[in-house]
């Protein structure tokens, strides 16, 4: 089966000796300064360290010995082995009596000297590698640490990784360029049996991987702390596809009572017609959940914390030490606390979703869903998915690589002025009730404040009035949109009764606790003080 991304080749497999290259002396690279030529340099974000590829094959043209010097000198960033000299030039380190750079990039030829294995107009190095990570070589002493280690804060982590730390296109640009293509090429055949038979790293269709997109993986991963992730073109479409991947037919899940509707939707209608059960409990119910662990073979607990609109928080901790003593994976619906606000993975979940349409790509400009875990969860679920077949536009990744550069600024402004504002709320007599886990008297405010770092940027509260009160002061709002989702620069506000649930009847929203005087309010990055006057302003006009 073809692979999604380089940095996923092959991690259940080890590969085979290729007997062709029996004869081959092995070469290694030589060490220039601090930076060795190990490709197990500890590169993990957009690497292949780990998997255990035995060699790696790089095909120059002819002559390049020769010309190594010269054209390395140009864009040693066009060819592997020249960015190992590239990084000796950037930190001034070369090797020891060797002090011009033209001597550092002569010695480096010499040390690589290709050995002609394939007749024809190509010749063939056989580099000796535990992976074929050849870029991106800009730090010293990379060897056995994380991508991330030397960053201290998930805001540098989501400029950086998957870009600045080797990512798997080679270019000298600062911003990860656009791979748009629908397939990618073999030069010969015999690249393409090297594929098949797993003896070589490539891409091969757009609907398995994209560079563009792997980058953008690695960035959520290494914010999550995860093995790996998978994108998707939406945020259901990561629901939906995880669920089917991971719940066998007949199988049984656990969901909450407050969720997103689209996703009760396919759980309550669709997942019925493979034979799936589910129990649904209360968010914070454990003795619900106990009991249904006790009374079935349950799956998977799949619940969003916080949910959506109410914002009730699950103890992440607790319900997954019950979930793994019963043999049921958790899967966490982040998307309202964003991978800065909460680690459900640290926390102990097995698998974390995004809707990275929301705060992730935070632009309100991109439709994206990511769903991050162990290699081998994230396998299962990729498989289903290339079959599936809701691939992320490379576009759409670039989007969101680029909306993630800003993702801590925005999410600290987003906490800030929700929290403020909830607290504003909370004390109107025209707001009857306000549902933030940052406030004291929210249920599950302790267990928000233990496991987030930070309450996020929605708030929902009930105004005093009925449904077309409720629509006079959002249509009295000026700066937010009327609009669904959340979490973009911009405000956004809704009334869930008429956005999300007109088609049910005013007693069939109440059954969800859906009624009409709900408001849910997504701050954006505007002026507090502009958001507050405007807000206030609207109450008096009710």
């Amino acid at each position: 089966m073809a692979v999604s991304s380089c940095s996923r080749v092959f991690p259940s497999f080890e590969c085979r000796s290729d007997p062709d290259f029996s004869g081959v002396p092995r070469l290694e690279i030589p060490t220039f300064g601090k930076f060795s030529g190990n490709a197990n340099s500890g590169l993990s974000g957009g690497s292949f360290a780990t998997y255990g590829l035995s060699s790696l094959i790089f095909r120059f043209p002819p002559n390049f010995v020769r010309q190594l010097s010269i054209k390395a000198r140009r864009n040693c960033s066009n060819i592997g082995v020249a960015q190992v000299v590239a990084a000796s030039w950037s930190n001034n380190q070369v090797p020891s009596g060797v002090a011009p750079a033209a001597k550092a990039v002569d010695a480096a030829a010499a040390a690589l000297a290709p050995v002609e294995i394939l007749t024809g107009d190509e010749e063939t190095v056989v580099v000796e590698n535990e992976s074929c990570n050849g870029i991106g070589v800009q730090f010293d002493g990379l060897a056995d640490v994380k991508a991330s280690s030397f960053l201290s804060s998930d805001g540098s982590i989501a400029i950086h990784a998957g870009e600045r730390l080797g990512r798997g296109i080679v270019t000298d640009a600062i911003t990860t360029p656009v791979v748009n293509t629908s397939a990618y090429f073999f030069k010969k055949t015999a690249e393409l049996i090297d594929f098949k038979e797993k003896r070589r790293a490539s891409f091969e269709y757009g609907r398995y991987g994209n560079p563009t997109t792997v980058v953008a993986e690695e960035k959520i991963s290494a914010l999550e702390g995860a093995e790996s992730t998978l994108l998707l073109a939406s945020g259901m479409c990561a629901s939906t596809v995880m669920l089917m991947a991971l719940v066998p037919a007949g199988g049984h899940i656990v969901t909450t009572t407050d969720c997103y509707r689209k996703t009760r939707i396919f759980i309550e209608t669709i997942l019925p017609k493979m034979g799936i059960k589910a129990t649904v409990i209360d968010p914070a119910d454990i003795g619900a959940l106990e009991s249904a662990l006790d009374k079935n073979k349950v799956t998977l607990f799949f619940t969003e914390s916080p949910t959506n609109p109410f914002l009730r928080c699950v103890d992440i901790k607790l319900v997954s030490k019950l979930c793994h003593e019963k043999g049921a994976l958790i899967c966490i619906d982040g998307t309202f606390a964003t991978p800065l606000n909460q680690k459900a993975l640290a926390l102990g979940a097995d698998l974390v979703l995004h809707s990275a349409t929301k705060y992730i790509g935070g632009h309100n400009d991109v439709l994206a869903g990511c769903v991050s875990g162990s290699e081998k969860l994230i396998s299962a679920v990729r498989n289903l998915h290339h079959i599936l077949g809701g691939a992320l536009n490379p576009n759409a990744a670039y989007l969101i690589i680029r909306g993630m550069k800003t993702l801590h600024l925005r999410v600290q402004q987003q906490n800030s002025t929700a929290l403020r504002m909830a607290e504003i709320l909370e004390a109107h007599p025209k707001v009857k009730r306000v549902y933030y886990p940052g406030l004291p008297n929210h249920p599950e405010h302790l267990i928000a404040k233990r496991q987030m770092t930070g309450f996020g940027g929605v708030v929902s509260f009930e105004v005093d009035g009925d449904l077309l009160t409720t629509a006079k002061f959002v249509d009295a709002l000026k700066i937010p949109y009327i609009a669904p989702s959340f979490g973009g620069c911009e405000s956004i506000v809704d009334q869930p009764a008429i956005m999300s649930y007109w088609d049910l009847s005013q007693s069939e929203r109440a059954k969800y606790g859906i009624m009409d005087n709900l408001v849910r309010f997504s701050f954006g990055v505007e002026d507090f003080e502009d958001l507050k006057a405007d807000i206030l302003q609207a109450l008096e006009t009710i």
